[in-house]
């Protein structure tokens, strides 16, 4: 009976070892993990109670055995690496060194011509008509109410066009005092600027032909700039630089500062010309755009006669200078 209780011993003894070897807590350093032992039938006096079977512990993973010469970077290529270089493959050295219409050989010449024509209609030097009226006001101040306009049309493309120009001014009640008519030839000399030539003809006052050459465009923080030197038919020399620039508001308010000022190489009595700066004036205007091609606006101007001219203007009765208030249109087609 002895020896029974004996052997009933060393069997529990023998199962204890077993189950004390998981070492699941120590993942960082992975342990060969041995098959795991079949749970001991239970003795003694808790026989009647089967004892739960505790869950292995999942295998870590063994860092130390990986081959990182063959791991996966697909995550490390999706992520992304800010610093790793994206330039495109530049173009090879031969190409756009075959013939200019390639293509008329694989398509045939007729399916091309039409598509460089489509093209050029929608994308590219193509005419173009405009009709734009920046000034058509009322001046009150003192004395009887006065007149002014500015207008320009265009017909030709982006980089050649035939510019007709006209401005001129008076009083009511009285014969204009002002009125000429340009005609030009326009082509572009950069991105934003154009040189134009052509010929002026003036129909108030003393008739006057004019040769002109002068250079249009858009100066830097957006200056709408006109420049012009005129030779007239007598031999006077005159030159006339007028610059505008939009600050818009709102999307429909804008306000528009103005500068014009003429210069004289000499004196031209017949015209009220004194060498030098001849006129300068100044004006400001707020506009409000019912549509973009139309806009009622409101403002002040003042005018100022310097040197020899404002003593021609003396001489005729008239001051030389002069404040305004006006009011007017400016659209455009």
């Amino acid at each position: 009976m002895a020896a029974r209780y004996m052997l009933a011993a060393l069997l529990m003894g023998s199962a204890v070892p077993v189950v004390a070897q998981d070492h699941g807590g120590h993942g960082g350093h992975a342990m060969p993990m041995p098959a795991p032992a079949p749970t001991p039938t239970p003795v003694g006096p808790h026989a009647g109670h089967a004892m739960p079977t505790p869950t292995p512990a999942p295998t870590p993973m063994d860092h130390s055995q990986m081959n990182h010469g063959q791991m996966n970077h697909s995550m490390h290529g999706a992520m992304g690496d800010a610093s790793a270089p994206t330039s495109e493959t530049p173009p090879p050295p031969a190409a756009g060194s075959g013939p200019p219409r390639a293509a008329d050989a694989s398509w045939g010449a007729d399916v091309m011509r039409a598509s460089r024509d489509e093209l050029r209609r929608h994308h590219g030097d193509f005419p173009n008509f405009w009709l734009g009226v920046d000034r058509a006001e009322l001046h009150l101040g003192d004395g009887r109410a006065a007149y002014a306009w500015d207008a320009d049309a265009f017909y030709g493309t982006p980089t050649r066009r035939l510019w007709l120009k006209s401005e001129g001014e008076g009083r009511f009640g009285d014969a204009t005092e002002h009125a000429e008519v340009q005609a030009l030839y326009s082509r572009a000399i950069s991105p934003f600027f154009d040189v134009q030539m052509g010929v002026r003809q003036d129909f108030a006052g003393p008739d006057t032909s004019y040769a002109v050459i002068g250079v249009q465009g858009l100066a830097p923080y957006m200056f709408d700039v006109d420049a012009a030197i005129f030779l007239s038919h007598r031999g006077d020399v005159t030159a006339r630089v007028e610059a505008e620039v939009d600050q818009r508001i709102t999307q429909r308010i804008i306000l528009q500062p103005r500068l014009e000022a003429t210069f004289a190489a000499q004196d031209v009595p017949q015209l009220g010309i004194g060498a030098g700066v001849d006129h300068v004036t100044i004006g400001l205007r707020l506009r409000y755009e019912i549509a973009r091609e139309f806009a009622p606006y409101v403002g002040v101007e003042q005018s100022w006669r310097i040197g020899q001219s404002a003593d021609f203007a003396r001489a005729a009765g008239e001051k030389p200078h002069a404040t305004a208030l006006v009011m007017g249109m400016k659209f455009w087609f």
